[in-house]
């Protein structure tokens, strides 16, 4: 597979694109003042501790408190699949689980408030939620990541020659001797020398030995360590031989990214590019602008006719699978089957595009074959094994749900670069006009009394005084007669787009 990382600079915001094959398949995106926090070492104090949740509360000096859960102390194995890429996580799963002993201890017993803690960003803070946090450190290398706080060897699953394994495997059982710390190798080690992964090994361990340092000789909360910014840790994390061009379009970005390259990552020198042509941008010319300005479509076309509807809730993601103008040309059941088939795929598409995380509830169309929803779920199931990061899918219901769950560290892209709507509040509508034309004439029925025989000055949006004076006047008109008032419809150009339902009754 050909894969190409475009990078696109500007002074207020870096987008890194990832393309396979030509086609965009993720985009990430780092703004001046947005830096991503995930792996970040801080020295924490722990401010309150919640029994109830088995938690506690860890200042470390972002806005929002994290969260550090007992279970984050000592049983992290998720953890470590959370702060890895899914290229270094060793696929050694049951000894490296059963290398934690679950411990009968409560998070009382274990932490006071006051103390102070060495702890890692797993996930970022999402929403209202402070950031996750972890005891147990990962530090990634070129070829190696560093398990300060485990002693474990585990070799990259994206490594599958036998005798390689074993060769780096038993490469670090001689590096770090009786050293008591664990050691991951990364996809990109396969191959590597052992004199190369001892000076990667040797780097790890000096910049854990400054966290230390530090730890030992600062206040909390306190950052202590901060991983690369967006570009060094992308070109780090997709270090493939797959990767056949690398292009930024900024010569101060290009030369320190050349410099990070021949220092680290020598093999990947000749394929750094610098674009400079004035008459098309970068992301232009391999139309991903294109693609960009889709990401916050909520309904996606297929090419059948057909199309999906991703919403977005609090607890979990929705996506709605319809035929839309798609017909078919033959009996109903394979109209439904190829419709859900295309739709399957592009929904993995766009999960990984968009960086869809956490629960994900999926109503395709009804299908009464059992083998129809086999393959429905094969195919699903296959077209989501590009995914990077971490994903659990259940078999198709008879009603044509799938339930899914994707591993999510940050906001997905759609949330990261919008915000709530002004108008709506972020519930997707506002009151029609004549839901508010309802709610002004059940208030003058009320305070009839008061109004009747007198004229009334009704204040209302522009907008909304326009679609009264045209499609209600009528209404109004009747009103005016059976309690004997006079309405005088009048526009308020203050009232801002969030305000479109607000109203003031006045008497002339």
């Amino acid at each position: 597979m050909d894969t190409k990382i475009l990078i696109n600079y500007s002074p207020l915001e870096i987008r890194v694109a990832i393309l396979e094959n030509n086609t965009l398949v993720e985009i990430y995106i780092e703004r001046k003042k947005e830096y991503s926090l995930v792996g970040n070492i801080y020295k924490g104090k722990v401010l309150k501790i919640l029994p109830g949740m088995q938690a506690a509360f860890v200042d470390i000096g972002l806005e929002k408190a994290g969260f550090l859960y007992v279970t984050d102390i000592f049983n992290a194995y998720d953890e470590y699949k959370l702060m890895l890429s899914d290229d270094i996580i060793c696929d050694d799963i049951d000894e490296l689980e059963q290398s934690f002993i679950d411990k009968p201890l409560h998070i009382e017993d274990i932490l006071v408030e006051g103390q102070e803690v060495l702890v890692q960003i797993a996930k970022e803070p999402i929403g209202t939620k402070g950031a996750r946090l972890t005891s147990h450190i990962t530090i990634p290398g070129k070829y190696l990541v560093l398990l300060p706080t485990l002693y474990h060897i585990g070799i990259s699953k994206k490594i599958y020659d036998e005798k390689e394994r074993e060769r780096l495997k038993t490469i670090i059982e001689s590096i770090r001797g009786n050293e008591k710390y664990g050691v991951i190798a990364r996809t990109a080690s396969e191959g590597v020398s052992q004199e190369e992964l001892l000076e990667d090994n040797n780097f790890l361990i000096k910049i854990w030995d400054e966290i230390k340092k530090r730890y030992e000789n600062s206040g909390a909360p306190n950052l202590l360590y901060k991983d690369l910014n967006i570009v060094f840790r992308i070109i780090r994390d997709f270090y493939s031989a797959d990767i056949s061009e690398i292009i930024i379009d900024n010569k101060e970005l290009f030369e320190k990214t050349k410099k990070f390259i021949d220092t680290y990552l020598p093999k990947f020198k000749d394929k750094l590019k610098y674009y400079n042509d004035p008459s098309e941008s970068l992301f232009e010319k391999n139309n991903i602008e294109i693609e960009y300005s889709k990401l916050f479509n909520r309904k996606i076309w297929l090419k059948s006719g057909g199309y999906i509807i991703i919403d977005k809730t609090e607890a979990l993601t929705s996506i709605d699978v319809n035929t839309g103008k798609f017909v078919g040309k033959r009996e109903l059941e394979d109209t439904v089957l190829q419709t859900n088939i295309e739709a399957a795929k592009e929904i993995a598409y766009q999960l990984r595009l968009r960086n869809i995380g956490g629960l994900i509830v999926i109503d395709f169309i009804d299908m009464q074959k059992k083998e129809d929803r086999e393959k429905l779920f094969k195919i699903f199931e296959n077209e989501l094994k590009n995914d990077r990061s971490k994903v659990h899918i259940l078999k198709v219901s008879e009603l044509g749900l799938v339930e899914m769950t994707r591993k999510r560290t940050q906001d997905d892209i759609t949330v990261a670069l919008s915000t709530t709507c002004p108008t709506c509040d972020g519930k997707g509508y506002i009151k029609s006009a004549t839901s508010i034309w309802c709610e002004i004439f059940r208030k003058i029925i009320r305070d009839y009394s008061f109004y009747k025989e007198k004229k009334l000055i009704i204040t209302v949006h522009p907008y909304i005084a326009e679609i009264l004076m045209e499609e209600e006047r009528d209404i109004i008109e009747a009103l005016e007669k059976e309690l004997k008032i006079s309405i005088e419809i009048d526009s308020y150009r203050k009232f801002n787009l969030g305000e479109l339902d607000r109203f003031e009754i006045n008497i002339k």
